[in-house]
Formats: structure tokens, sequence, C-alpha cells
């Protein structure tokens, strides 16, 4: 079992490589193979395909965010500062990872913009349940429902961000700590 979570780990950073090379258009499952040396086959027993491929590449890299987001909310004892942290976070991180600007500006990966969008749903609902679950184990005075509701709609908008940037990271999480303080109160 070690050996095939290797194998994946390697055709999924050989493919990230690629696609910050490349673009995810001119990335075949050959080149993947190559990279990593093995067969073509082997790449299609692992992912089927191409897009399960990306997909997979999208949720690895979403939990690598969600530990960042972990480490920031445990880092703080107070709501604001947690989710501020979090956000911030997660903006700026963002900024500087060479495949998120390759997804989001790079000629070839347009095709990839739909997990980050029109088809995130398994991203915002491991980043939703993820959060809930830290929140709620962090401050158990919270009510779970508002907490819920509440993470669906800052984890849309931090990605929201993510995609389209509009002021710098600072600010964002600092709107989007003091919405959820407003709502849900500070539980310190």
């Amino acid at each position: 079992m070690q050996q095939r979570r290797t194998l994946r780990e390697d055709l999924l950073d050989a493919t990230a490589a690629l696609i910050i090379e490349r673009g995810f258009r001119r990335v075949r499952m050959q080149d993947v193979a190559d990279a990593v040396g093995v067969s073509r086959q082997t790449v299609y027993n692992e992912f089927g395909d191409k897009w399960r491929l990306a997909q997979a590449l999208t949720l690895r890299e979403n939990e690598r965010y969600l530990d960042g987001v972990d480490e920031a909310l445990t880092r703080h004892t107070d709501l604001y500062s947690a989710v501020a942290a979090a956000v911030a976070y997660t903006l700026g991180t963002a900024a500087d990872d060479p495949l998120k600007k390759a997804t989001l500006t790079g000629t070839g990966s347009e095709d990839l913009l739909p997990l980050m969008t029109t088809h995130a749903e398994p991203v915002l609902f491991a980043a939703k349940q993820r959060i809930v679950a830290h929140v709620l184990g962090q401050w158990p005075d919270l009510d779970e429902a508002e907490v819920t509701e509440l993470a669906d709609a800052v984890v849309r908008l931090t990605m929201s961000h993510v995609v389209l940037p509009t002021d710098p990271p600072e600010i964002v999480a600092a709107r989007l700590a003091r919405l959820v303080v407003r709502y849900l109160g500070d539980p310190s």
C-alpha cells in the first residue's frame, strides 16, 4: 500500500510540474509516465483518464491548503484572528502558488478552471467539512448549523478571491473575519 501511495504522489508531483511548465492542454499521460519512469498504462490504471488525474491533483492540493488553514486556526484563540489568519494564509499562498498561477492565467490550462469554479464541489465539500470540524473542535460552544452555513459562505468567498483577487489578502481576510464574528459572535 505504501508503494502505491508513493507512486500516486510521484505521478501527481510530475503532473503539477508539467502543468506549470507547459499548461494542462499540452500534458499527455505519456509525459506523466515518462517523468516518473513508468508505463502510460500505469498512469491510466491509477487515475483512469487525464481529467480524473487533474481532479486528483486538485484535491491533493486542496488538502495541503487545508493543512495550512488548520495551522492558522490553531495559532489563535479568538475567532476573529483565527479566521483572518486562515483566509490570509489561503489567499497569500494561492497568489504565490505556481500551479494556481498556471491554472488561472497560464495558456493551455483553461480546461482546469472548472475544478475551481463550476465543478469545484469536491473541493468546496472537503474544505467546508474540515473547517467545520476544526472550528467546532476549537470552539465547541458555537452552533453547528450556523458554523456549517457560514463556513460554506466563507469558503466560497475565499475561493472567489483566489480566482479573481481584487484587494490585498489582509483586507479580504479582515472583511471575512468581521463577517464571521458578527454572525457567530465571539466565543472567546
